[in-house]
C-alpha cells in the first residue's frame, strides 16, 4: 500500500504546477488542432458573403482602404466580369451593436446602388438582434437596390428610411451604421 504524501506547501505547489501544466498542454493541443479548420470556415463564410452581395463575376481583386480617421480600414473586393468592374463587396463593421462588433459585407454597384448585404459576424441576442441576418428575417432586404442619394440610412425613429427590427432598435441602428460606413467610403473612393 502506498503511503500518503504529507500535506505541506511544497507538495501543494508541485501538485498545482503539474495540474496547470497538463491543462496548458491540453489547451495548446486543442488550439493547434482547431486553428486551421476555424480559419478555413471563416474564409468560406467570407467567400459566401462576397458571392451573396455581388452579381456573378469571374475575377476579384482585394484592396484595403484606410478610413479618414487613420484608425482602421475597410476591405474592398472589387469584382470584374470579362475585364469590366461590375461591383465592389465591402467588408465593413460597427462597434455600436448591442453586444459589440458587427461585421457585414455590403455589395455596391458602380452607380452607388446597394446590391445586397450579408452578415459576416455578430454576437447579437438570439431571437432579437440576430434577425439582421436574411436567414432569420426580411430586415436586410430593405437595403437592396437603394442608393444613399435618396435613401437615408437611419432607422425611422431617427428620421431615416429603415424599418427597425422589432425590439432590436440598437442592432438595427448598428446595421445601418455599418452599411453607412461602407457607402460613405465607396462614394469617397468611387469603388476604385
Amino acid at each position: 500500500m502506498a503511503s500518503k504524501r504529507e500535506s505541506n506547501f511544497i507538495n501543494m505547489v508541485i501538485t498545482l504546477f503539474l495540474v496547470s501544466a497538463v491543462a496548458a498542454l491540453a489547451l495548446g493541443g486543442v488550439y493547434t488542432v482547431t486553428k486551421e479548420p476555424i480559419a478555413l470556415a471563416k474564409k468560406k463564410k467570407l467567400e459566401a458573403a462576397i458571392k451573396t452581395v455581388l452579381p456573378e463575376f469571374d475575377s476579384i481583386k482585394t484592396v484595403k482602404i484606410a478610413l479618414g480617421d487613420g484608425q482602421d480600414s475597410l476591405v474592398y473586393y472589387i469584382a470584374s466580369k470579362n475585364d469590366h468592374v461590375i461591383g465592389t463587396a465591402i467588408k465593413t463593421y460597427t462597434m455600436k451593436g448591442f453586444s459589440g462588433k458587427i461585421e457585414l459585407m455590403v455589395g455596391m454597384l458602380q452607380d452607388g446602388t446597394i446590391n445586397n448585404t450579408a452578415v459576416v459576424s455578430h454576437k447579437e441576442t438570439p431571437g432579437l438582434g440576430d434577425k439582421m441576418d436574411v436567414a432569420k428575417s426580411d430586415f436586410p432586404l430593405q437595403f437592396m437596390g437603394k442608393n444613399t442619394v435618396n435613401y437615408e440610412l437611419k432607422v425611422n425613429k431617427d428620421g431615416g428610411d429603415v424599418d427597425a427590427i422589432t425590439a432590436a432598435t440598437i442592432s438595427s441602428r448598428a446595421f445601418c451604421d455599418a452599411v453607412k460606413r461602407a457607402t460613405d467610403s465607396f462614394e469617397k473612393d468611387k469603388g476604385e
